[in-house]
């Protein structure tokens, strides 16, 4: 099966669905969460958040009968993830070694990376905003480099969806998306992207999107 060419989002969820004690919003909401692991997997299935933030995938796989693993490197991450879904497997650590975190196969990888734009912005999003180094390129060849690890933690016609905006900051649109559809493409098959209608976008997207790729052998 395949995703919609659309799921819907509201400022509202988002704004509910926020961590206690956080300012900081989910990326993505537990209802377009479930509009990705109900069609591509069963009950009982296996999905991985190698950048498991908040929770929400690792919330909503296991409220629907699958069995969710997350990575995060955030320890205070790691603990409200526990608190949102105590039955997942988590692991704290830097999706940049996953290989070393988890094992395979999984039916589905749901993720949204921390985003970087191409200008303006020298914290590198891989350390959690904690460091400054890096650069656009470099930060694409690394998220490039963990799509590899998941071609092979996939199992065969398992899928990764990931939730990337394309964003407008200080003059330059950054087409986040598509760079990322463009580089993760060369490792694993793209599918399609589907739109995410929000009903007042967030701040500083022009657009947010799920883009699906496929293990096909």
């Amino acid at each position: 099966m395949t995703l919609p060419a659309y799921v819907g989002a509201t400022q509202a969820e988002l704004v509910a669905e926020r961590v206690s004690g956080s300012e900081e919003d989910v990326h993505f909401t537990e209802a377009v969460a479930a509009a990705v692991i109900e069609p591509l997997t069963v009950a009982g299935g296996r999905v991985l958040d190698p950048f498991a933030g908040f929770g929400t995938t690792l919330a909503v796989a296991q409220r629907l009968g699958r069995r969710a693993t997350g990575v995060e490197l955030l320890p205070e991450r790691v603990a409200a993830c526990w608190r949102r879904a105590p039955d997942a497997t988590l692991v704290e650590g830097d999706a940049r070694g996953l290989n070393r975190l988890v094992s395979g196969p999984f039916d589905l990888c749901l993720t949204s990376p921390p985003y970087r734009t191409a200008n303006d912005h020298p914290h590198d999003p891989l350390t959690a905003y904690e460091l400054v180094g890096g650069d656009y390129r470099t930060y694409l060849a690394a998220l490039q480099d963990i799509a590899r690890q998941l071609r092979g933690l996939l199992r065969p016609g398992g899928h990764l969806v990931l939730n990337v905006a394309n964003i407008r900051h200080a003059g330059h649109t950054t087409a986040l998306a598509w760079d990322l559809a463009r580089v993760v493409g060369r490792v694993l098959p793209f599918v399609r992207e589907t739109v995410v209608c929000w009903d007042r976008l967030p701040h500083d997207f022009t657009g947010d999107y799920l883009l699906t790729f496929r293990r096909d052998g």
